[in-house]
């Protein structure tokens, strides 16, 4: 790839819809600015052959790569008329939030990406049908149809760190108080199911509660002053999905368990019914909830057969084959804990009646083993800010690459596919001391080198942020050295490396020895 030297890629304030961008070539992004917003597209993964018929996907960005999203520029435009013309054919409710999120003269002023995730959404519930664009939801029944029958999934895709909690409190806030103004209002739910992937995400996600102390309906104005009393009428349960797997009921043995079951139920464990009363009992008596998906792409019902591959085996079965045994499991993993959370949601479903799902994620695409082509997008995905759109508007934290990577392999430096040439040479899960030689952390040349190059370029910068005369006025924070690692066995041997270990001499005491690199070192001398 041809380097691309962009001195500064902010290039739209967040707060306006982006009006130009960098484009890509044949090999890769350019520094040549377009002054149009850049469409809605992904890069599609192209498998490459590898020994043992595993798949390798490479990852570069490249015009040839790109797979337009035609769904989502279409209800793009759509929306952005409708925006133009003053957002007609909405609720007097709708009005009075839409005016309030766009205010410029708010205090804290809403990014433009997080307005129109949600101008999207009640464009679709709101206007769409009366302005021709019925087109819209008659293609999401369909993909309903296909992926999640019973479920209308609608997706938003933005990137981290854009504010997706954001959206949905402004979500939360335009269903809750156009139904406790309408209550007869079918297109509206005041109950709210957020369903999260893990506990530390749920814990985060209180601030979506009307009554937290940090609740971002004030904090960050998403709701008029005047209103706030009114949201907390809102029925709103925030659950991990874990919560859909069945709990028993009853302490038994496990002859008796499997007595009792006799291959069927087991009696001592939770119905679908008893689950979905469980994890929804903050709801009350409400029904035809609304869903929030956070980080959606963990979210899927398992295809079938899936795509075929030219020699006409499917492109799951192929990939599969591959698979090491450590992938394998991973593989079996992630769909079951797939299976969990949408099963979970079709209990909610058959039960209360769910009005929609709103899936957030700044990645909806079908991962390995969904029975969909790894890296295919979610086709209900309605409106997109990538990545890309956000580092070019100023959102997210700018991405720094070493620039002294000039060993080569071939062709090719030998840091760009880093994971390829040293993945065998790493320790598995759970043999952290595979790779230790006397206590000392060994690590394959190229990781030691890539470690030093990115190193190097941390110092510089580091050196640069201490001599500046911005840290003690505005405490501006040092820059952040990131290394993630494919398991913990792994962690540990980088983190030895980086940071320092403790070891045994032959006399069986203990000595400390310093990392290998300095600014990282818990230890000093050794």
């Amino acid at each position: 790839m041809a380097d691309a030297v962009i001195d500064n890629p902010i290039l739209n304030s967040p707060f306006r819809e982006p009006a130009c961008h960098f484009r890509f070539g044949d090999e890769g992004i350019t520094s040549e600015v377009v002054d149009e917003r850049r469409v809605s597209a992904y890069f599609m993964p192209i498998p490459a052959a590898k020994k043992r018929s595993q798949m390798h996907f490479d990852t570069e960005w490249t015009r040839d790569r790109i797979e337009e999203n035609h769904f989502i520029n279409r209800v793009r435009g759509r929306v952005d008329r409708w925006r133009r013309e003053g957002r007609p054919g909405v609720t007097p409710t709708t009005r009075r939030l839409l005016e309030h999120w766009t205010d410029p003269d708010r205090e804290r002023r809403l990014f433009f990406c997080q307005i129109e995730a949600v101008e999207t959404v009640i464009y679709l519930a709101e206007a769409a049908s009366r302005y021709g664009d019925a087109w819209i939801a008659n293609e999401l029944r369909g993909f309903a149809d296909d992926a999640n029958p019973g479920l209308l999934r609608i997706a938003i895709k933005m990137a981290t760190g854009s504010g997706k909690t954001v959206v949905m409190g402004m979500l939360i806030a335009w269903q809750a108080l156009n139904k406790l103004a309408s209550p007869q209002d079918a297109r509206f739910s005041d109950a709210f199911l957020v369903v999260t992937p893990g506990i530390t995400i749920r814990d985060r996600l209180r601030v979506l509660l009307p009554q937290d102390p940090e609740s971002y309906y004030r904090t960050l104005d998403i709701v008029p002053s005047t209103d706030r009393e009114r949201l907390g009428q809102a029925r709103i349960a925030i659950a991990n999905f874990h919560s859909f797997q069945p709990r028993e009921t009853a302490n038994a043995s496990k002859t008796t368990k499997a007595l009792l079951a006799r291959g069927g139920e087991s009696p001592f464990t939770e119905s679908p019914d008893q689950m979905v009363r469980r994890v929804t009992r903050e709801l009350g008596k409400k029904r035809n909830v609304v869903v929030l998906n956070d980080e959606a792409h963990h979210c899927y019902r398992r295809r079938v057969g899936g795509e075929e591959s030219p020699n006409g085996a499917s492109a799951e079965a192929t990939i599969e084959g591959g698979l090491s045994g450590d992938e394998r499991r991973e593989n079996e993993k992630r769909e079951r804990e797939a299976r969990v959370w949408i099963g979970g949601l079709e209990a909610v479903a058959r039960k209360l009646g769910v009005r929609a799902v709103y899936d957030l994620s700044a990645t909806p695409f079908f991962l390995r083993g969904s029975g969909y082509p790894e890296g295919t997008l979610f086709p209900w995905v309605v409106s997109d800010f990538s990545l890309i759109d956000a580092i070019e508007s100023g959102i997210v934290k700018i991405p720094r690459v070493p620039v002294a990577d000039d060993s080569m392999v071939g062709d090719q430096p030998t840091y760009r596919d880093l994971w390829s040439r040293i993945r065998e040479a790493l320790p598995r899960k759970g043999r952290a001391r595979a790779s230790l030689d006397g206590g000392d952390p060994r690590l394959p040349r190229e990781l030691e080198g890539a470690l030093h190059s990115l190193y190097g370029d941390y110092s510089r910068a580091f050196e640069r942020w201490r001599a500046s005369e911005a840290i003690e006025p505005t405490g501006a924070t040092p820059p952040v050295f990131i290394v993630v690692c494919n398991n913990t066995s792994v962690s540990k041997l980088v983190y030895d490396y980086v940071a320092g270990y403790e070891k045994r001499r032959e006399d069986g005491t203990p000595v400390l020895v310093p990392g290998k690199l300095e600014l990282f070192s818990n230890v000093d001398g050794g």
